[in-house]
């Protein structure tokens, strides 16, 4: 990876970070703003790391299938298919709709399809379901880190109160 696209996903991540921090600091005055900065580079580095194994994740997924792909380095993230990653976390900020981002990611998600057919030999399908399958999983995996982030961060309030 290239520190270009490093640099590019940890611009999503900061950006998706940032939508999903704003509003839990909203809804809870008394955070400290310290506190909050941590949040978000913490949540930074989260999102950018996942947006960096989606390509990875669903290469994986590609390889368990029984028309397996062809050996390979895989497939990675270039500044091509990684810029309208950060432009959709930039432009679908959580806040404005989680249908945005939804839609947005989807079309991510197609342009990294097409890659994924070609360096495998799969069918274009097969690879759109493959990368579909990596993003959910990711997506749960990160949503459930976020849940327990969240929990431990109200018992922490609670307790320094």
């Amino acid at each position: 990876m290239t520190p270009a696209v490093a640099a590019l996903l940890m611009l999503a991540g900061l950006s998706e970070a940032l939508g999903r921090v704003t509003p839990v600091a909203v809804r809870r005055r008394g955070v400290p703003r310290s506190r909050i900065v941590r949040l978000v580079l913490a949540g930074a580095v989260v999102e950018g790391a996942v947006f960096a194994l989606w390509p990875l994740t669903a290469w994986t997924l590609a390889e368990l299938l029984p028309a397996s792909p062809s050996p390979g380095d895989g497939l990675d993230w270039t500044p091509g298919l990684v810029t309208p990653l950060v432009l959709s976390a930039v432009l679908a900020f959580p806040l404005l709709g989680p249908l945005l981002h939804l839609l947005l990611f989807v079309g991510v998600g197609a342009g990294l399809t097409g890659p994924l057919s070609a360096a495998t030999g799969l069918g274009w399908w097969t690879a759109a379901g493959c990368v579909a399958m990596a993003g959910v999983a990711l997506g749960v995996t990160v949503e459930g880190v976020r849940r327990l982030v969240v929990r431990i961060s109200v018992t922490d309030t609670a307790e320094t109160s």
